[in-house]
């Protein structure tokens, strides 16, 4: 019974955040001025980037934050905080140029990590950095604050919170997050995918890869755990996992480590 009453709980708190948001009938698309400056202060991808694809990029920060709203909870969202989450939204579909996301509308922004229980950011159990919503929370983001900019800030570091969870958000435009990215891989490199990620994910469980842990989670894991990896570090990706390197470059679109990294 307490279960029970826990579930209708949760699912009330679900309608009502959903229903708070989606009844603004206002909500000002601030486009911050100074783009190309914070970008250039906190997003090494961009600064690896030729000038002219500099400015694509750019443009696509700007026609993101331009159809999707961020709003923070319990926290104040700075223009950094903007950027961060269009780049982590840009840099996956960066060698697509007319993708947009049509399955987000709101991204959340929490002080800190949350549980996926009340989406509290107080007490035990708070081990969420990022999630994408379903249900009653469809179309919606949420990414705790600090993770965000944790991503951005160390670049030596394999881990991304905000691309993790846009990747998913890719996986999911097909209709099923399952780590078979099909609105982006090309039908002839599906089996082969799938190989690696099995091969993959049996090298995690074993110890004999560098790939994090929670990639072995399941297929979908493994597909944002790898892409973080593979935008954050590609150099070291390459030089471990090269068939998945090759293969991530197709998925993408993008050839990566060709600056300096």
């Amino acid at each position: 019974m307490a279960s029970l009453i826990g579930s209708v709980l949760f699912f009330a708190l679900c309608l009502a955040l959903f229903f708070v948001i989606r009844k603004r009938k206002r909500y000002v698309y601030a486009v911050p001025d100074n783009i190309p400056q914070l970008l250039s202060d906190h997003v090494a991808y961009y600064r690896e980037l030729a000038p002219e694809q500099k400015t694509a990029f750019e443009k696509r920060v700007k026609a993101f934050l331009s159809y999707i709203r961020i709003h923070g909870v319990n926290t104040e969202v700075e223009d950094l905080d903007k950027v961060l989450v269009a780049s982590s939204a840009v840099i996956p579909v960066f060698g697509f140029d007319e993708w947009r996301y049509y399955n987000l509308k709101d991204v959340l922004l929490y002080g800190d990590r949350f549980n996926t229980e009340d989406f509290s950011t107080t007490g035990d159990e708070r081990h969420t950095l990022g999630m994408v919503g379903t249900g009653a929370l469809q179309r919606m983001m949420i990414l705790s604050k600090p993770a965000l900019r944790q991503g951005f800030l160390n670049e030596s570091q394999k881990d991304n919170t905000g691309i993790h969870e846009f990747v998913h958000l890719l996986d999911k435009a097909d209709g099923a997050t399952d780590g078979i990215p099909e609105a982006l891989l090309h039908q002839q490199y599906t089996i082969p995918w799938i190989k690696y990620m099995s091969e993959a994910i049996h090298h995690i469980k074993t110890g004999q890869s560098d790939i994090d842990v929670y990639g072995a989670t399941n297929h979908a894991e493994f597909f944002a755990v790898a892409a973080e990896y593979f935008f954050n570090r590609p150099d070291l990706f390459k030089v471990n996992h090269p068939e998945l390197f090759a293969l991530m470059e197709k998925i993408f679109n993008q050839r990566r480590g060709t600056n300096g990294r």
